[in-house]
């Protein structure tokens, strides 16, 4: 029988998010109900770094594949949240525009600033975290319940997938039209 390697118990309620860095192999971030963001370190048996990144509990998180020092955090308050790890006191930015909490954020493995997320509103969102105007690129509205999961193709740029409770996978290229 398997046997886990390491247990990280620092988290306080449910574990809801846990994403690898891209650059470091023994480094990964963890995303909790107890509202904060951890990073560690697998030689380390406690938290790195502690972020208390949301008022809500926090579903999801993401490292940004460019900058391994930019995660991203979505939460129950319907925000999303860019940080960077060396400077985490105030986040870099807050993305507002689902009505219902955000269930899943990934970074794009093909443009640096593009996140996208998906949330219990049933919509996945395209967002562009350092638009100095309007950070919303786009919203699609397919899903007939919760949107769940959401990810990128890395082969394919603008490639998507999303799913939900509607029991629909949709892949579609970012800009069309997922029912068509």
């Amino acid at each position: 029988m398997p046997r886990s390697l390491r247990v990280f118990a620092e988290h306080s309620y449910c574990v809801y998010s846990t994403v690898w860095n891209p650059r470091h192999a023994d480094v990964f971030l963890s995303a909790s109900g107890d509202c904060t963001l951890r990073v560690w370190d697998v030689r380390d048996p406690h938290a790195s770094l502690i972020i208390p990144g949301h008022n809500h509990e926090i579903l999801s998180c993401d490292w940004n594949k460019y900058d391994d020092c930019i995660i991203v955090s979505g939460s129950v308050d319907k925000s999303i949240k860019v940080w960077d790890v060396r400077n985490p006191r105030r986040e870099i930015t807050m993305l507002q525009g689902h009505t219902y909490a955000v269930r899943r954020v990934k970074f794009s493995p093909h443009r640096a600033h593009l996140i996208s997320s998906c949330s219990y509103d049933m919509t996945v969102c395209m967002w562009d975290y350092m638009a100095p105007e309007d950070a919303l690129l786009a919203k699609y509205d397919h899903h007939t319940e919760f949107a769940v999961g959401i990810d990128m193709s890395t082969l394919v740029e603008g490639l998507l997938a999303s799913t939900a409770w509607d029991e629909n996978v949709f892949v579609w290229q970012d800009g069309m039209d997922p029912r068509a």
